[in-house]
This record gives structure tokens, C-alpha cells and sequence, in this order.
């Protein structure tokens, strides 16, 4: 856990994959996948939020601060990390935020962990697996906030990687932790892979 890391879910998209509704409370294994995500973040860092821009209401028994987006027009993933920023900004003694996103039940028990060690003042991590970049799991310093508003308000790209590249910043490796198991950020985005996931779930209990 640390105190100078502030965590958020990402919750706050479309879903238009999924069929739209809430990604994140389609039921997995019996709970909720948000919830899954939230058993394995929250121990990871000492205050944590959910960024969603629906009825916060269904997300209340989460015991978890709701903000949704500071800027309209559902800008994308950006726009929930500018959210979260600006929340852990007025958290004493926090500097950075890392994110996660709503679909991942099986992202890493040690995400900020090794996210920390790779941290700086003002450098952007980035999880990576199999060669493959996971933009919507950084670790942002709050210092950046201000540059981040900067970008989307004028609007030339919503990209995560367009507005990292601009900074400096490093990519964080991760495997799966055992033969058969999925890749930690395996994201459920479609009701194909919430499906698959089930597979996962239902065969990790047998």
C-alpha cells in the first residue's frame, strides 16, 4: 500500500462493445466485475475511487467516492485519468494516481508496487504484457494535470498514447502468474470474453 498513490476504476465508457449498459456490473463468477477489480486494487493503494459517468447509484455499495468526468462529451480514458488527477491533487500527501480499468478481473496484485518502483516526479508508467502496451493502467503524476486539461480542451486527439508520448515515460512488464492463466490485463469488453472469463473463473475453481 502507499500513501502517496491514489487509485481509480475506470467505469466511466460507453460500453458500446458490451451492448452498452454498465460494463462493469455485469455479473462474473456471481459479483459484479467492477467488484473483482476492486478487491484487487483497493489493498494496492490507500484511498481509492470509481470514475463513472452514469447513475452513480448502482456503484454506491461500493463504499467508494463516484466522480464522474470533469470535462464533457465522453471524451475517452483521458478524460478519467484528468478526473482522477484533479481528485488525488486534493488528497494530502498524494502525488500520483494509477488506473484500472473496470473490465480487468484479473489485473496484477502487484500493479503499484512495481509501478513505484519505475515512479518519478513527473514520469508517466505504463503496464505492458506480451509486447503489448496497456495505456488505460498508468501511473500519473498529479503535476500533470494541468498540461492533461490543456490537451483535451483543444481537442486534437483523444488517444492516451498521443498525450504520453509527449512526456516522459517507461513501460512496466508483467506475465501471467501461471501456465494457463489469462493475461493480467485481459479485459472483458465483449459478452465473448465475459463469457471466456467465466471459462477462466469456473475452471481456476474446479
Amino acid at each position: 500500500m502507499s500513501k502517496a498513490i491514489a487509485g481509480l476504476v475506470l467505469a466511466g465508457g460507453l460500453s458500446r462493445r458490451m451492448g452498452g449498459g454498465e460494463k462493469g456490473l455485469q455479473p462474473l463468477g456471481g459479483r459484479p466485475m467492477i467488484a473483482r477489480v476492486i478487491d484487487r486494487i483497493a489493498p494496492q493503494v490507500d484511498l481509492l475511487a470509481i470514475n463513472a459517468n452514469s447513475d452513480p447509484a448502482p456503484y454506491g455499495h461500493f463504499g467508494l467516492p463516484v466522480l464522474p468526468d470533469t470535462v464533457g462529451g465522453h471524451a475517452g480514458p483521458l478524460a478519467g485519468v484528468l478526473t482522477g488527477l484533479e481528485w488525488a491533487a486534493t488528497l494530502p500527501g498524494v502525488t500520483h494516481l494509477v488506473t484500472a480499468a473496470t473490465d480487468t478481473p484479473f489485473l496484477p496484485l502487484d500493479l503499484v508496487e512495481r509501478f513505484a518502483l519505475l515512479a518519478g516526479p513527473e514520469r508517466i508508467v505504463v503496464a505492458r504484457s506480451g509486447g503489448n502496451l496497456h495505456p488505460v493502467f498508468g501511473l500519473w503524476p498529479t503535476v500533470l494535470r494541468g498540461d492533461l486539461a490543456q490537451w483535451l480542451a483543444a481537442g486534437d486527439t483523444l488517444k492516451v498514447r498521443a498525450w504520453v508520448d509527449r512526456h516522459d515515460h517507461v513501460a512496466c512488464d508483467f506475465e501471467a502468474d501461471a501456465d494457463g492463466a489469462p493475461d493480467p490485463f485481459f479485459n472483458a469488453n465483449t459478452p465473448g470474453q465475459l463469457a471466456e472469463a467465466e471459462r477462466y473463473l469456473a475452471g481456476a475453481a474446479a
